[in-house]
């Protein structure tokens, strides 16, 4: 019986040990995963600003005038003025429909 006492205790200290000893490798992977990812995060930063600092290039204000300069003929592109766009007073709104309200509903403390 005393045997039972002290095998008992020694299997569960070994199982223990297991678990933790598992638990530390899938720590150790997963922090692995972790650091990958961040590496993988600040690459597709550093990609991301070359690709906004190309966008910035080609957009400049210069370079598109003489593009649009260059294909006038084809495109027939004009600077935008203010009476391009309309006023709010201009914008159709939709009207509500108001014949499918068929029902009276009644209020609080009227009786129906």
């Amino acid at each position: 019986m005393r045997t039972i006492l002290f095998v008992l205790p020694g299997l569960a200290v070994m199982a223990l040990a297991f678990w933790a000893y598992s638990e530390n490798y899938e720590t150790q992977e997963s922090l692995s995963r972790v650091n990958d990812l961040q590496r993988r995060i600040g690459a597709e930063r550093e990609t991301l600003a070359i690709l906004k600092a190309e966008w910035a290039y080609l957009n400049r204000p210069e370079r598109l005038r003489g593009l649009v300069d260059l294909n006038f003929e084809r495109l027939a592109l004009l600077p935008l003025q203010p009476f391009h766009y309309a006023g709010v007073d201009q914008i159709p709104y939709p009207t509500p429909d108001l014949e499918d309200i068929v029902e009276i509903i009644p209020l609080m403390g009227e009786l129906p």
